[in-house]
């Protein structure tokens, strides 16, 4: 009985193994050679997928770094400013809408097209681009500075604003033979900015004489000979301290407004009116010194020229 058993056992064994036998061989005779090579294609397709796929986000995490490396970035508190040399002619500044830094391009062009170097001013070259200058003045009026604008933001605005706004004085009463021949040219409130209407004297006495920058007296200008001479370019904060020094010393190197020597000094109206303003960091002298050619003694004698208040043009 016990080798009965062995043998019905032995015999099983043996059937199970030759059945599962022929399902392999039924398994593989059903893979043919066509059903594998495209098993294979479809793997090498998909692993061709992914590498790709990582190529491309490898591309675009490169260019992201080399962008980063190209540009130069300052932050302030609510703006963010690069400039990168690949994409300046594209991107030149990106602020938040609470600090936009104000371009003075339009004006810039119309003084080099309307002002020598000299600075004698063609107001009848003005009165034919003034639809140009009413849309800069109308842009001065819808981006006013804000607190978070620099110092030299400001200056250059309001510089400007003061420049422009006198041409356009002239303008609205040319032809003429002097600014005198306007009543209270300085104090007509004929322009808005913002929510405001200003005149001449306010932005002068009240915004630019506030800021403690003497050099604004030779940047601005009230449209008469002897004022100093408008500056043909826009001033712009980047610009701002070359500017308020060229115009500084070329108003005092020129004979006609300034006579300087060591001893003696035949000088504007303007270091007479404005006095205060330039013995912030000393005497006149002190001041005169820093911007003059000419070395000039403490105890030099003083006297004030005329002021010609004829148009400058």
């Amino acid at each position: 009985m016990k080798y009965l058993f062995l043998l019905l056992c032995t015999f099983c064994l043996i059937t199970s193994c030759g059945t599962q036998q022929k399902t392999v061989e039924n398994s593989t005779k059903e893979i043919t050679p066509d059903i594998h090579e495209s098993i294979i294609d479809s793997v090498n397709a998909q692993h061709d997928k992914i590498a790709v796929t990582n190529q491309l986000e490898s591309e675009k995490t490169i260019d992201s770094v080399t962008f980063i490396q190209n540009a130069k970035f300052t932050t302030s508190k609510d703006s963010i400013r690069f400039n990168s040399e690949e994409m300046a002619a594209d991107v030149k500044i990106i602020t938040t809408e609470k600090n936009v830094v104000f371009n003075h391009q339009t004006f810039n062009d119309l003084l080099k097209k309307h002002v020598t170097k000299d600075g004698v001013v063609n107001y009848k070259g003005f009165k034919k681009d003034r639809a140009q200058l009413q849309n800069y003045i109308t842009s001065l009026g819808e981006n006013m500075p804000i607190d978070d604008w620099s110092k030299e933001e400001k200056l250059a605005y309001w510089i400007n604003a003061y420049n422009v706004l006198t041409v356009d004085l002239i303008l609205r009463n040319y032809p003429l033979k002097s600014i005198k021949d306007i009543k209270k040219p300085w104090n007509q409130r004929l322009w808005k900015l913002g929510e405001k209407w200003y005149n001449l004297d306010e932005i002068e006495h009240k915004i630019l004489r506030k800021m403690n920058e003497p050099r604004i007296h030779f940047a601005i200008n009230c449209a008469s000979f002897s004022c100093p001479p408008l500056l043909n370019e826009a001033f712009t904060a980047e610009k701002l301290e070359q500017q308020l020094t060229q115009v500084t010393k070329t108003f005092l190197a020129d004979s006609q407004r300034n006579t300087i020597t060591s001893d003696k000094l035949e000088i504007s109206k303007i270091f007479k009116w404005f006095a205060k303003d330039f013995k912030q960091n000393g005497s006149l002298i002190d001041f005169l010194n820093t911007y003059s050619d000419v070395n000039i003694n403490a105890n030099a004698k003083k006297k004030y020229k005329d002021y010609n208040w004829d148009l400058n043009e």
